[in-house]
């Protein structure tokens, strides 16, 4: 639903890009053509900063997996007020990304990230529920009768694609007469506020990320570079 939806918008805003450089290289064109074509000039612009936008999300998730699963040190409060766009006079259509306020920073563990990749990895990968349910109990999460479902539910709305099920209150509710968290993992908290947060931007700007997905590689570096010391 997300993505037709953002398909629709973003060709309905390269058509009438084209229409408006198509009526400005016109040599002689109707008055009120020309009217609406300088009313729609921004439109460009906007065209030409879509996919700079688009590529600017999945950087900051990309540079934020990076951080969680190779460093193990991250910044776990990425919200706007943190993230810089940088005006760059050589290519002003495509900006730069700016870091700050690294002052809620959290760190992993090898052993904590290889938990933490292998959830990631399940969700990533579409995993069965059991699956799911049980890397998320690799982490300690505790809740009031272990339904594998609702663990595996919560793990996908975490850290997989917003769905339209999503915004409905009867589902959640549902879900949590289901089942209850009575411990969330310290070493998850903080990785799930930086994905809820990135997530929460890629949506305000049109884009429906997994972020399992775009941490997938992260996570099976992660595996791989740490493999034997989760149960040390």
């Amino acid at each position: 639903m997300f993505s037709l939806v953002r398909f629709a918008r973003r060709i309905m805003l390269w058509s009438t890009a084209a229409t408006v450089r198509s009526i400005q290289v016109l040599p002689m064109v109707p008055s009120d053509w020309k009217t609406w074509a300088d009313e729609r000039q921004n439109t460009i612009l906007q065209a030409e900063r879509w996919g700079w936008t688009q590529e600017a999300v999945t950087t900051l998730l990309d540079v934020h997996g990076y951080q969680i699963f190779n460093q193990g040190l991250f910044n776990a409060d990425p919200h706007p007020g943190n993230i810089l766009v940088v005006h760059d006079e050589k290519n002003p259509t495509k900006p730069k990304i700016g870091l700050i306020d690294y002052g809620q920073v959290k760190r992993l563990k090898p052993d904590e990230r290889v938990r933490v990749a292998k959830l990631i990895l399940s969700i990533a990968d579409k995993e069965s529920d059991q699956a799911i349910a049980d890397h998320f109990r690799n982490l300690g999460i505790k809740t009031k009768t272990d339904s594998t479902r609702f663990l595996a539910e919560f793990g996908r709305l975490m850290f997989g694609s917003f769905e339209a099920k999503h915004l409905d209150h009867s589902w959640h509710k549902e879900l949590h007469k289901e089942d209850r968290v009575l411990y969330f993992p310290n070493e998850l908290s903080m990785v799930y506020r930086t994905a809820l947060l990135l997530r929460g931007l890629a949506m305000s700007l049109q884009f429906n990320p997994s972020v399992g997905e775009e941490w997938r590689h992260h996570a099976q570096e992660a595996i791989k570079q740490h493999s034997g010391v989760e149960n040390e």
